[in-house]
Formats: structure tokens, C-alpha cells, sequence
């Protein structure tokens, strides 16, 4: 009996001990704290899939936090609507070594809403817990269950939580009853366990002892680099609401179902539109006259209500309120355009998103509207929700991918228009003119085109207080003296803005005894080079496509002459292209610079060849003119 006691005794010591060493980070493989800020130890999600209304998540996981860096990961932050309910929580903080410093109470956990800095209508709101320890590394453990009742999409799963994060061990599985259909799109090579429990079927995804991947620059995401999974149902139930995500023809269906008798006008609305148009005399007319009382009377406010995630607000209470989400504006907009007799489709994007995927029709590919217009000889795109971008303009981070063209037929694949590297321009022309103390004005004027406007045009809309304070900051132009500038717009119709600039500068000559030195570049220089990176592990891009010309002209000083002028410089690679080249004539120095750059995407093993081709340009942006004294 004593040794009955005993062994049981020994068995609870030992089952306490082991619970002690779980989360022990001294055991965690070195390969796993390599790079890494965080560690999940353990992940495990499970799925129920009940009806193509309900479902179950189960869920749990624990983060050994390794650093300060890491305490971003040291939290739960888990959303709910009213067709979801989270239950069941629990929460605990271990020490180092795997001790339990903290179990917590329901009373710790807030439940607050989950307002966005841009949503005022939003009914989300958020489980929210923040684990705090002085001492690092410690281990963060939560679990807890969510029930749904209305399901559009179902939990997707990676191998990694992100940049700098490494994983131990992480399940992801999904059991669903033998009458539901589901869909799912894996990374390559993914492997996909398949199993019948019972009457049902179970599909399981998972990985172990999952290295840390580095933040590296100009890195496109992991998911090229790491596996993942995205499940979707195919048929759906959602806020008394069904469709069918077997085909993108199906979801456009559903979302112009969700968008029947909401485009009807008030009278008076009706009369003012067509008292706007009664003089324009074609339809592209009509349309800028309608995109431009768009902008001037509305403005963006997002809504996320129940199926108003989904369902614009009616055009009625738009012309009420003068305000909408991007749903509710592009259909404002559309039911504008039906006024002028102009036909036009709402497009489901995915705003800075990959293209929506032609063999895979699900929801979350997307995160935004616009609105098309598909006239005679051409068709518009038109972004809604922007006070400022020129009528046609919808950014580059709508541009040149696959989306969702919704038809009384349903929904229709298209593709949105390319910027290419000569529609999105910078061309400067400077002219410098020296005096014959050394002095030197600087007379700068630029154009800029498409993403480049994009990225300039905030430039029109600030302060000139403002405008000053950042030319000063992004001006690497020696001993400048900011003199003058000038922003402009000439057309509102059209992406492209001008600047002009007038600096004066005692600086750009180097002395060196009876020579003097002169950079040649002095307006759009390449300053540094991006460092090697060995054994790379993300695919790369840079923003967009892009073209830079700059011409600047120097007019010497009286008693100098030209000794050196460097040769004309020209480099080729498959990401782009430069050209330099220098001329003299008379007392003038005419520099002109050409750099033309591609957002092709790039495997990581090509990143070297990208940096040396910058470096080349590094190297030809430094070339400098060898000026000797006459006098």
C-alpha cells in the first residue's frame, strides 16, 4: 500500500515537472531562435465545419517571446461580430524556464469594440488581452473557442506568423460533415492529410521546427518562402443572405443580388444631375462633370455592419448624408451615371492585393470597390472614395491585376490598366548658373506623372509652411538656400503635377589648388547601395515601374574651363535601364540622366545581380566634371 502511495506520489511529481519544462526555452532548437524575435511552441486549430451557416474554431497556441522585440507578439487580440461568439478562454505566463508566473481571469481580458481610425459604423469587436513580463524569454499561452452562425470564409493557416518568427510545431485541421462542400488552395507542395472520422472527413496541415525568415528589403511577403493554406466554403449562409463561391460568375451573383434596387435616386438629386449635365455634349463629358460632384459633396466613411461589410449603403441616403464607404460611393457614383444615361459596373479589387486568382473564387482576395466605366471607344476606371485623384487615375495599388466585374449575368474576370515605366515619369530639367564669385542659382523644374503624382501629390494638398519644411528635409543639394517653389495641377482631369524650385548654393565647387571639381548629378543621386544578402529567401520587387529623366545644364563661371568631362555612360540588366551622358560646349555643361526601372518580380537568388546593378548606378551617379582656371 506504502509503495502504491509512493509510485502515484512519483507520478504526480513527475507529471508536475514535465508541465514545468513544457515551455522551458532553454530547449528550444537553436535553428528556431536564429534570426528570431519569437518562437510559437505550439499552435493547434481545429475547425468543425457543420453547416454552410455554423461552425466551431478551437483554438491554441503558445509564444516563447525572446526579446523586446518580440513583446508585439505577447498579446490576444481575437475578433467577434454578432454572428460569432468567443468562449471559454484561458490564458497563462510562464517564466524562462516553463514556470507559471501568471494564470489569468476572465475579469483581465477586455471586450471592447474594434473601431478602425477610419470606420465610425462598425458592429466588430475584439477579445483583448496584453501579456507583460520584465524579463525575457517568457512564454505567452491563450486558448479558446468560437462559435459562428453565418459563414462566408473559414480560418487560413501559415507556417509562420511572420518576419523574424520561427516555429516549433503548428496543426491546422478542418472536419466537415459528408453533405458540405469546401474548397481549399495550398502552397506548393504542401502536404494534405485526408482521413474519415466517422461519418466525416478531416483535412490536416501542419508543420515543425519552422526557421525564422528575415525582414529583407524590397521583399513582396512570405508566400513564396513559407507554406500556407486558404480554405473557402463553396456554398455559403451569412445574415439571411446564400450564395456560391464556386465560381468568380457566382460570387458576382451574390454581390449584385446585394446591390438590387440600392442605386435609386431622390427627385430633387435626380433634377440637380441632370441640371449639371444639361450642357455637356458627350458622355465622357457627363461623367467628369458627375466625378467631379462626387468629390466636392461627399466624402469617405467606412461600414462594416452585419452584411453592410458587404451591402452598400442605398444611393438615397448617400445624397441624404453626403457620406459612404467605398461600396456605398461607387454605387452613389453608378446611380449618378444611370441618371446621365451612362452604364457602368461596380469591380470588387483588392487594393495593394495580388490579382484575384481566375481558379480559385473566394472571399478575402478582395478589400475594396471601384467603379467601371465601359464606354464606345474606351473604358474609365474610377476610384470614389478619393476627394483628389484626377477622374481615369486609380493608383498604383489597384493597377495591373485580375478583378471582380459585377453584371447583371454575375461576376466577370478583367484586368485593371497597366502603368508602365513611361506613364509613371519624373522629368526635371535644372538649369544652374554660376556667377563669378562661385555662387550659383538653381532653377529646378519637374513633372510628375501617375504613381509618381501618387507619390508627390500630397505636395498640393499641404500648408506652404509645410511644403518648405519638406523640400528643406529631402534637399541633398550642399549649402542650399531654399529661395522659391511653386506646386501645381494644371489639370484636374489628368495625374500629373509640376513643381517648381529655386535654390541658391556657394557650395557645388570643390577647390583643389588652380581645379575645381563639379558633381554632375546633383538632383536625382543615388545615395547608397543595399547591402548582399546570402541565402535570400523572399521574392522582390520594387513599388512600380518607373522612368526618370533629368537634364541640368551648367553655365560656368567666368575664368574656368573644362579639363575633364567623363564618358557617356550606359547599363542594361532585366531590371531596368541607365543612361548618362555628358556634354560641353562652350562655357556650358549639359548633363543628362536616364534610369528606367521594372516591377517585374523576382526570384530571391536574383537579389545579388539586383544589388550590383545598383551599385553600378551608385558608381555612375558620383561621376564628376574637372574644371581648371583661365585666369
Amino acid at each position: 500500500m506504502k509503495k502504491l502511495i509512493f509510485l502515484t506520489f512519483l507520478a504526480v511529481i513527475n507529471s508536475y515537472s514535465y508541465a514545468q519544462t513544457t515551455y522551458d526555452a532553454a530547449k528550444i532548437p537553436e535553428n528556431l531562435t536564429k534570426d528570431a524575435i519569437a518562437v510559437v511552441r505550439n499552435e493547434e486549430q481545429f475547425f468543425e465545419y457543420k453547416s454552410i451557416g455554423s461552425g466551431q474554431v478551437d483554438y491554441k497556441i503558445a509564444i516563447t517571446i525572446l526579446s523586446k522585440a518580440g513583446d508585439d507578439y505577447a498579446e490576444m487580440a481575437e475578433a467577434y461580430d454578432k454572428f460569432s461568439s468567443i468562449y471559454n478562454i484561458k490564458a497563462t505566463l510562464y517564466d524562462a524556464t516553463g514556470k507559471i508566473v501568471k494564470e489569468y481571469k476572465s475579469s483581465d481580458i477586455k471586450d471592447q469594440s474594434l473601431i478602425s481610425d477610419y470606420s465610425i459604423f462598425e458592429d466588430n469587436r475584439i477579445k483583448l488581452l496584453k501579456f507583460y513580463s520584465t524579463t525575457y524569454p517568457y512564454t505567452i499561452e491563450y486558448s479558446y473557442s468560437q462559435d459562428f452562425k453565418g459563414i462566408l470564409s473559414m480560418p487560413s493557416w501559415r507556417a509562420i506568423k511572420g518576419y523574424n518568427i520561427s516555429t516549433e510545431k503548428s496543426v491546422y485541421t478542418i472536419q466537415k460533415n459528408p453533405t458540405l462542400v469546401l474548397k481549399f488552395l495550398t502552397s506548393k507542395n504542401l502536404k494534405t492529410d485526408s482521413t474519415k472520422v466517422g461519418d466525416k472527413t478531416q483535412y490536416k496541415w501542419s508543420t515543425t521546427n519552422t526557421p525564422a525568415i528575415e525582414s529583407e528589403p524590397l521583399s513582396i511577403g512570405l508566400e513564396n518562402s513559407v507554406d500556407w493554406v486558404k480554405v473557402s466554403p463553396t456554398q455559403f449562409e451569412y445574415d439571411n443572405t446564400t450564395g456560391n463561391f464556386d465560381t468568380w460568375k457566382n460570387f458576382g451573383a451574390w454581390i449584385s443580388k446585394l446591390n438590387e434596387n440600392a442605386n435609386i435616386l431622390p427627385p430633387a438629386t435626380k433634377t440637380q444631375i441632370q441640371s449639371l449635365i444639361k450642357d455637356a455634349k458627350t458622355p465622357k463629358e457627363k461623367m467628369r462633370i458627375l466625378y467631379n460632384h462626387l468629390q466636392q459633396n461627399t466624402r469617405y466613411v467606412s461600414v462594416q455592419l452585419g452584411i453592410g461589410g458587404f451591402k452598400p449603403i442605398l444611393a438615397e441616403k448617400v445624397a441624404q448624408v453626403n457620406y459612404g464607404d467605398c461600396k456605398a460611393l461607387s454605387n452613389y457614383m453608378k446611380a449618378l451615371l444611370n441618371e446621365a444615361g451612362i452604364k457602368s459596373n461596380l469591380i470588387v479589387i483588392g487594393n495593394g492585393m495580388p490579382s484575384l486568382n481566375p481558379n480559385y473564387s473566394s472571399m478575402g482576395q478582395a478589400n475594396h470597390m471601384i467603379l467601371c466605366v465601359p464606354l464606345e471607344k474606351d473604358t474609365t476606371f474610377l476610384e470614389c472614395t478619393s476627394q483628389y485623384s484626377p477622374m481615369g487615375f486609380i493608383g498604383y495599388d489597384n493597377a495591373d491585376r485580375n478583378v471582380l466585374m459585377i453584371t447583371e449575368d454575375g461576376g466577370k474576370l478583367i484586368h485593371t490598366p497597366i502603368y508602365n515605366a513611361k506613364d509613371n515619369y519624373q522629368v526635371r530639367k535644372t538649369k544652374i548658373n554660376f556667377k563669378d564669385d562661385g555662387t550659383a542659382d538653381i532653377d529646378i523644374k519637374s513633372a510628375y506623372g501617375n504613381a509618381q503624382f501618387e507619390d508627390n501629390m500630397r505636395m498640393l494638398l499641404i500648408e506652404p509652411v509645410e511644403q518648405r519644411k519638406r523640400i528643406n528635409e529631402s534637399n541633398g543639394i550642399p549649402g542650399a538656400e531654399l529661395i522659391s517653389f511653386k506646386f501645381n495641377q494644371a489639370d484636374k482631369a489628368l495625374p500629373i503635377m509640376t513643381e517648381e524650385i529655386n535654390f541658391k548654393s556657394n557650395q557645388l565647387l570643390t577647390q583643389g589648388g588652380d581645379k575645381a571639381f563639379l558633381m554632375l548629378n546633383l538632383m536625382n543621386r543615388k545615395e547608397s547601395v543595399p547591402a548582399k544578402i546570402e541565402n535570400r529567401k523572399t521574392y522582390f520587387a520594387v513599388s512600380f515601374s518607373y522612368q526618370d529623366d533629368d537634364e541640368i545644364s551648367y553655365i560656368l563661371p567666368k575664368g574656368y574651363a573644362v579639363e575633364f568631362l567623363p564618358k557617356d555612360i550606359t547599363l542594361t540588366s532585366e531590371f531596368g535601364t541607365y543612361t548618362a551622358k555628358f556634354i560641353t560646349k562652350d562655357n556650358t555643361i549639359t548633363y543628362t540622366r536616364t534610369q528606367t526601372m521594372t516591377a517585374k518580380k523576382f526570384p530571391p537568388e536574383k537579389y545579388n545581380e539586383f544589388v550590383d546593378f545598383n551599385k553600378k548606378i551608385y558608381q555612375a551617379d558620383k561621376q564628376k566634371a574637372v574644371l581648371t582656371k583661365t585666369l
